[in-house]
Order: structure tokens, then sequence, then C-alpha cells
């Protein structure tokens, strides 16, 4: 997938790895995949994540212990998070891409991502409490 002038060695490796997954990934988890293919730091990790957010081209979410969790913008993706359980349920479509569309155009603001989480109790934590 082609991104905007050449990225750094170790930027384009976090990038690639990100793009492979089907599911969000936290920096821990991000750096075991990349500690399989090649020398790099936790450190160099959370770096190259902070600069492709900067560069809008890596999005953040915080899960239900805060952690957060990484995934290129591409994958626009929302969620039912289970304030109990902690385990998040895609949605199947995205809900305000057509705001973010309108405010990219309507407000001198360049908008790389957007994030839309819904948090209450899964069916099978309130079936467990009942």
């Amino acid at each position: 997938m082609p991104y905007p002038s050449r990225l750094p060695r170790n930027q384009q490796a976090v990038l690639d790895v990100l793009s492979q997954q089907s599911h969000p990934l936290s920096a821990q988890e991000l750096y075991g995949v990349l500690r399989q293919q090649q020398l790099i730091g936790l450190a160099t990790v959370y770096r190259a994540l902070e600069t492709l957010k900067l560069r809008g081209l890596v999005q953040s979410r915080a899960d239900t212990s805060g952690e957060s969790l990484y995934s290129p913008v591409e994958q626009d993706q929302h969620y039912l998070t289970c304030l109990q359980c902690g385990r998040s349920f895609p949605l199947d479509r995205c809900p305000v891409q057509e705001l973010e569309e309108h405010l990219q155009y309507s407000v001198p603001f360049k908008v790389y991502y957007h994030t839309l989480e819904f948090f209450g109790i899964c069916e099978p934590c309130i079936e467990s409490v009942d």
C-alpha cells in the first residue's frame, strides 16, 4: 500500500504489521510481532506509533483497562465494549462517516480519523448476573 512520502524503516514496519491485522493491537502486542521479524526496541515502537499518529496514518483507541490499541486509519472500525468482561464487538458500519466528510469541507481542520465507542454490558454478562 503506498503512503505519502517514504517512511523510515521502523515506521514502515509498524504500519505493515498493523495493516496485516484484523483487529487493533497494543504497543506490547505489536512489539511482540515485530521482534519475531527484526531487532527493535519497545521504545522505538512507541515512537513510531506516535509519529504515525501525528502523520495521520495510525489511529488509537483505549480498551477498558486504559491501554491504547492501534490500527491503520483505513480500518475505520467502531465498537460496542462491555464494561464487565472488556470484550469489544465491532459495528458493521460507521455511523459518523457522513459527519466527518461534512467537517472535512466545512471547517479549516484536517481530520485524520475519528473514534466512536459505546460502553455497556454484553448479553452474556447480563445473563451471568441474572
